[in-house]
């Protein structure tokens, strides 16, 4: 049974206010809406960073940034703005508003205040709903497996929308690599592969000498390593590049995201932790090796297995709910430097002829690869 509405859809409010890897993997069910109501206006509410990246969407007319809300770990909540945010988006009057930001526990309150004239959405058995039926159709439970991606879009299966791809988007445009040749000028074309040692949360980070380590295996193999990462993560990359023998380009705190995207472009592949870089990675179709610590693989890895590998460590305590691991961070050193070089297929040793569209075998050991 789907939702039936009692007039035209023509204004539409998305909720999803999360960081780059969870936008990216709404970027399925962002394209469903589109599709099925392609008259409609159609406004995202999200954290502000998101802004510049929602105007390159052609399913998204508008945005509007949140200022936080409480309970939101992402960003601090500013709640003196909240008043005059809600009185924006109350003012557009939409006809629909849509959760997409997951199970609902904190968000479907912030949802209703948006005063649409429809709300649908996820819910987790427990959260608040607007006052109907639990098996209305218009909340559906939010999925406790699966990838993020395909989760969002159950919500749209629900409501009749056709699919228009499971894979995430990100558009390049040319000012976007004009801009990197601005900071890199020279570059060796595809010679290089970009490794990137850092995460938003600690618990999601592998250790820095073992990504020094390979990034000295991979100078070795005969290719240029480039170190990557935002403004906060300078001194976590400049230790990776101090523990290295080997010579690294360093483009860590240099680079926006536009600029970080298209060097991601034209990189061989790229290694790094689960984090919003191996998103972006799958958005572009560039090979990647995840480093997985602490996270929900199956929820967070590329659906594409066979253009990205996954390296994690089978350990009880995973998924983690810890910024900081409490005992000793077991997940990151299970994973040997050995494990993460063997699966970067895309850089093979120098004279080993590449094969396109290679699978590679589960590792062995105490290390497991996605298949």
């Amino acid at each position: 049974m789907r939702p039936a509405f009692d007039a035209p859809i023509e204004r539409i409010v998305v909720l999803r206010a999360l960081m780059l890897g969870d936008m990216l993997c709404a970027t399925p069910a962002l394209r469903a809406i589109r599709h099925h109501y392609p008259k409609a206006r159609i406004c995202l509410v999200g954290l502000g960073w998101a802004g510049p990246w929602a105007a390159r969407l052609d399913c998204v007319d508008e945005f509007i940034a949140l200022p936080g809300y409480p309970g939101f770990p992402e960003t601090p909540a500013d709640v003196r703005a909240l008043p005059d945010f809600l009185a924006q988006v109350q003012d557009r009057r939409f006809d629909l508003a849509i959760q997409l930001h997951g199970s609902g526990a904190i968000v479907n309150p912030l949802l209703a205040c948006f005063g649409a004239r429809n709300m649908i959405g996820f819910h987790d058995g427990h959260c608040w709903t607007p006052p109907t039926p639990p098996d209305s159709p218009s909340w559906l439970r939010w999925p406790e497996r699966g990838h993020e991606s395909l989760r969002l879009l159950a919500l749209t299966d629900h409501l009749g929308m056709a699919r228009q791809g499971v894979m995430p988007h990100f558009d390049l445009t040319d000012e976007d690599r004009e801009s990197l040749a601005a900071l890199w000028p020279g570059r060796p074309p595809e010679r290089y592969v970009c490794v990137h040692a850092g995460a938003q949360l600690p618990s999601r980070r592998w250790w820095p000498e073992r990504f020094a380590a390979l990034s000295d295996a991979l100078v070795r193999r005969g290719y240029e390593v480039v170190l990557t990462g935002g403004t906060p993560e300078v001194e976590l990359i400049e230790s990776v590049a101090d523990q290295m023998e080997e010579e690294p380009i360093v483009m860590a705190g240099k680079t926006d995201l536009w600029s970080l995207a298209a060097l991601l472009e034209g990189a061989l592949g790229v290694v790094c932790n689960d984090t919003g870089l191996s998103h972006l990675a799958a958005a572009l179709e560039k090979p990647s090796v995840v480093v997985s610590c602490g996270s929900d693989v199956e929820r967070w890895a590329p659906l594409n297995r066979q253009l990205h590998r996954v390296v994690a460590a089978d350990v009880e305590c995973r998924p983690c709910a810890h910024r900081d691991c409490p005992i000793g961070h077991g997940c990151a050193t299970a994973i040997e430097v050995a494990d993460v070089l063997e699966a970067c297929w895309f850089a093979p040793p120098r004279g080993t002829a590449r094969r396109a569209g290679v699978r590679i075998a589960a590792a062995q050991g105490n290390a497991l690869n996605g298949p």
